[in-house]
């Protein structure tokens, strides 16, 4: 396992984290194995995981008991919790409230599930327009002196966004998507990574397109973000990915790795990534995952992937 040193920080986390979003079972397909994704989490710390990233809306608080039943048992400085705040479950889908009021409440219901009496890292999941940047840090100020979170981070925020949040609070880390299909946050990113804001990236593996697994246009059930939250999955694009699919192909027999490596070596390969979150469900794909590790691209077959995302204009 790799360790990446987070600089505002000052804990070193790895390279890859536990991702829980698809354990909700209500945003990537139903999960009707939670003994499964249990032992995917135990699995990972087992491999060197250190960090496990929720939020309390996958799977309307699903995600976090289940994480909190994995950990049950394992001593609390083993392992690295980061989970967010401020997007509630609602009739309509979500609703983002970051106001002093719900994010005291939200904290509470964070801990229970996750059976902890404190997080190592706390996010703003989404910015929220009804509540102002100070309101909202205000309330992380107070967690922070109580003891209840440790750091403080936004995701999903722009450069000005936490240009503001700062006048209240230091910013320790930030969590933006990005893959090898989807770049647009790079100079947020690297920016981030020069002022000591260490990224947690997500989207890592594409939503699974980047494992190989979909070489054909899949049709997913209402309500699964892989046909909605993200246009992978959708034309001109999944076309071109199809074509980068081909490249990394040939890198994956080179060294005779599976085709999610290959993806996320190139992520945690880049020197302003801190840690790249990856999804699991199982413990065949905590162990793939983790042996992405083991090995690292070449010089030359990172070019050969920049110099291809670059010619196909993949994100």
């Amino acid at each position: 396992m790799r360790y990446s040193h987070l600089k505002n920080a000052d804990v070193d986390v790895s390279q890859i984290a536990v991702g829980t979003w698809a354990m909700g079972g209500d945003s990537f397909g139903d999960n009707d194995d939670i003994p499964s994704s249990m032992r995917a989490i135990q699995t990972m710390l087992e491999q060197g995981v250190n960090l496990i990233d929720t939020a309390p809306c996958y799977g309307n608080g699903t995600a976090e008991k289940i994480v909190g039943r994995a950990l049950k048992g394992i001593e609390r400085d083993k392992y690295l919790l980061s989970t967010k705040v401020g997007l509630v479950t609602s009739p309509s889908g979500y609703d983002r409230d970051s106001s002093f009021k719900n994010i005291i409440r939200e904290v509470e219901s964070s801990l229970r599930n996750l059976r902890t009496d404190y997080l190592d890292f706390y996010f703003v999941h989404w910015p929220d327009p009804k509540t102002s940047f100070a309101e909202t840090m205000s309330a992380l100020r107070l967690l922070k002196e109580q003891g209840k979170i440790r750091h403080i981070g936004v995701s999903n925020f722009t450069k000005e966004m936490i240009e503001e949040c700062e006048k209240y609070v230091d910013i320790d880390v930030q969590q933006p998507p990005y893959s090898m299909v989807n770049r647009e946050y790079e100079p947020l990113i690297k920016w981030g990574a020069e002022r000591g804001i260490d990224s947690f990236t997500y989207g890592s593996l594409g939503a699974g397109i980047l494992s190989g697994k979909y070489r054909e246009l899949p049709t997913f059930s209402p309500g699964d973000v892989r046909g909605t939250f993200y246009d992978y999955f959708r034309e001109p694009k999944f076309s071109k990915v199809q074509e980068l699919l081909k490249v990394m192909d040939g890198v994956a027999a080179t060294h005779n790795v599976a085709l999610s490596e290959v993806a996320i070596n190139w992520s945690t390969q880049k020197p302003y990534v801190a840690t790249a979150l990856v999804g699991v469900r199982s413990s065949r794909h905590a162990e793939e995952n983790c042996a992405a590790l083991d090995w690292e691209l070449s010089k030359d077959e990172m070019a050969l992937l920049d110099n291809t995302l670059d010619t196909l204009e993949v994100g």
